[in-house]
């Protein structure tokens, strides 16, 4: 007798007989089982059959994976991956337009087996699959099954798209630029050229030169979802691998055609809410252009510079209207002129008034924090000229300095927006207002300096508390940003209506909910609560897993097109999955025919949103969490199933919002009444109890 760990029970079925009931011996060879399962049903040459899931994908059982198979999977018995190749190879090849269609439906749906894909494409499948779709005649389902196909069988990295013809590559191009083509069609080309071109300098190149970013930006346009997407997968596809010169050009051109208005109106306004992959786009652009403004952060004003200085001067020349100023050349009015400019250049708020040219050789925010003065003084004139009197009528000491504070205000900007910064490969993290405004940064910082300017007026601050005023400022922005405004004009009404008193009074409620939760007798308290509430977490978590997530498979080449769902059952013992198609939530459990055991054998380990659970050596269940949130819940609820801790942030979170409800509640009756930090002293027993009063002594 095997050890019960060899042996799994489980149903074989096929077409027209009666199914079977058998134990797999994993010790055993697959092929002597194979042909175990033929002998029953009476069938000849068990070398041409081959066991098969019936759900999901229906990937075929082999040596490798054969450890997958649990107690109570159905398999099916089927035509070995060998000899189906060889009947498709022969039917995508047919004249017969039905057998040709069919056999390319059956052929885009096996390829996404691993080992149906390497005997296909070893019969050179993949180079019939061009011919098809290079023939002129090749339209409609057939032509959508050949991509589909190739696509599939792409993704197993087992041929380089570096083989791909200029034949081949010049009709999926043709299919992207030609606009009555079908919408799937178009989808599928443009996945297939975004894979071409991380792949060579070469396909970045044809690409590029192909596929006109016009024509990028008219997909952007349509109204479909999906399309959209593709047509923004492959945008930053190419913005991504091209380099510094080629990003800022396009980045240019893009702006030129007015890009951020047709996605500010067609994906984040769109009926439809933006989906995990195009809000990371979304950000990925953002971040993108955002960084384009570094090489000014990182580049000193030069003195030398014409340009530059003309630009410093235009700063004072909008500001002060001199009449003193005079154009001859003597010495006098020359050393007159001299100190007329220093004097106004102090007023603008330059630390080293003489020669302004130092004061912006920080870096960062470098020639940035001139490049946004002078947009400002620009755009703004009245704004800019009030800003600047304004602060001269007063007294030195409380004057804001315009310049000092631009260029520190800039710098801010840049470490809140992340300029600079390489992209994060999962972040979400888009500001909907950032597409609303072609100049963002500069629309941004005009707003800001007028906000720092009365925030300076409302604390009454002088010079010496003018990094104190930087710290508010920063709160402020910050603060109103975390909302995340769909405009300028909705952030402007906001961080102005957060001013200077509501900040304290923010502050101070912080402060005194931290100094509440900090006394020694709410502590105790908190400690007294926290098993029930953690109790309650732990009901909550367990219970979200009873009703189940909907996750998404990533290849090797990170795409999201597969979907599968895992819940726990009501006895809390198994996991329940399986593979679901698009557009169904929550599945019943009947339906997701894999299962696993929740024994004390699983353990997982944790990557980003990534997580594992291993039952045996060899079996593995991967999960991808389409949120941080549903990552903590799931990682906590099989935490509490193995009976250990609850470690998410999620989880601190979620007790400290509990904690707080329930100790207001406790103390709600000692409102306004201190918490002393010890107990009171207990005074010493008296020395008699002769203080009793006698009532036998009460008149009658």
């Amino acid at each position: 007798m095997p050890p019960s760990k060899d042996v799994v029970k489980i149903a074989v079925q096929m077409m027209g007989a009666i199914p079977q009931l058998i134990e797999l011996n994993q010790a055993k060879p697959l092929s002597a089982v194979v042909k175990e399962v033929c002998d029953v049903w009476n069938l000849n040459n068990p070398e041409r059959y081959a066991l098969q899931y019936v759900d999901g994908h229906q990937a075929y059982i082999t040596e490798s994976n054969r450890g997958e198979i649990k107690n109570g999977s159905i398999l099916q018995l089927t035509t070995a991956p060998d000899q189906e190749a060889a009947k498709l190879y022969g039917g995508i090849q047919s004249n017969n337009l039905d057998v040709k269609s069919d056999s390319l439906k059956k052929l885009a749906s096996l390829s996404r087996d691993v080992t149906f894909a390497q005997e296909f494409i070893s019969r050179n499948g993949l180079n019939q699959l061009f011919l098809i779709v290079e023939e002129d005649n090749s339209v409609g389902e057939i032509l959508t099954y050949a991509l589909e196909a190739f696509v599939e069988l792409m993704e197993h990295d087992f041929v380089s798209w570096e083989t791909l013809s200029p034949a081949f590559i010049k009709k999926i191009v043709s299919y992207v630029n030609i606009t009555p083509t079908d919408a799937s069609i178009q989808q599928i080309s443009l996945a297939i050229l975004e894979n071409m071109v991380p792949t060579s300098r070469s396909f970045f190149e044809l690409v590029k030169h192909q596929v006109t970013l016009d024509r990028l930006v008219s997909l952007l346009q349509v109204m479909n979802q999906q399309l959209q997407l593709k047509a923004m997968t492959l945008l930053i596809a190419l913005l991504l691998n091209a380099n510094e010169s080629e990003r800022r050009d396009m980045m240019n051109y893009l702006g030129e055609k007015n890009l951020r208005q047709f996605i500010h109106k067609n994906i984040i306004h769109a009926s439809e809410p933006i989906g995990d992959e195009m809000a990371h786009y979304l950000y990925v652009l953002q971040s993108l252009t955002l960084n384009l403004l570094e090489r000014r952060t990182r580049t000193p004003m030069d003195p030398y510079s014409q340009e530059q200085r003309e630009l410093l001067q235009s700063l004072r020349h909008v500001a002060f209207v001199s009449e003193n100023e005079s154009s001859t050349s003597s010495s006098s009015n020359t050393e007159r002129r001299h100190s007329l400019c220093a004097k106004e250049f102090r007023k603008l708020g330059f630390v080293n008034n003489s020669n302004p040219a130092m004061d912006l050789h920080r870096v960062p925010p470098g020639l940035l924090a001139l490049d946004s003065m002078v947009y400002f003084s620009r755009h703004f004139p009245s704004a800019y000229s009030r800003f600047i009197l304004e602060n001269s009528s007063r007294e030195d000491k409380h004057e804001c300095p315009f310049a000092r504070s631009s260029i520190q205000l800039a710098f801010i900007l840049c470490e809140i927006l992340h300029v600079g910064e390489p992209c994060s490969e999962t972040a979400q993290a888009f500001y909907p207002m950032f597409f609303g405004q072609e100049h963002f940064f500069e629309e941004l910082f005009c707003i800001c300096i007028q906000l720092l300017n009365k925030t300076w007026k409302e604390m009454r601050a002088t010079q010496e508390d003018f990094d104190k005023v930087m710290q508010v400022v920063r709160e402020q922005i910050t603060r109103i940003l975390a909302l995340r405004p769909t405009s300028l004009e909705l952030f402007k009404s906001r961080v102005n209506a957060l001013n200077y008193s509501e900040i304290l009074r923010l502050r101070q409620t912080e402060r005194m909910h931290q100094e509440e939760i900090l006394a020694s007798p709410v502590l105790e308290l908190r400690e007294r609560l926290k098993p029930e509430l953690l109790k309650l977490i732990q009901q909550q978590r367990l219970l979200h897993l009873c009703e189940g997530t909907l996750f998404r498979k990533i290849s090797s080449r990170r795409r999201q097109d597969k979907l599968w769902y895992c819940r726990l059952s009501p006895n809390h013992k198994f996991l329940h999955y399986g593979d679901v198609e698009e557009g169904i939530e929550n599945p019943p459990i009947e339906i997701l025919q894999e299962k696993s055991t929740c024994s004390h054998h699983i353990y997982f380990d944790l990557l980003d949103l990534a997580f594992s659970i291993s039952y045996d050596a060899a079996e593995h269940l991967n999960f991808i969490a389409p949120t941080r949130y549903e990552f903590c819940l799931w990682t906590d609820g099989l935490n509490v199933l193995l009976g250990r801790e609850m470690v998410s942030e999620r989880t601190q979170s979620d007790l400290d919002i509990l904690l707080s409800m329930e100790l207001k509640l406790c103390l709600l009756d000692l409102e306004n009444i201190p918490i002393p930090d010890v107990p009171p002293v207990v005074p010493k027993p008296p020395s008699n109890l002769n203080f009793c009063y006698d009532f036998t002594h009460i008149e009658q």
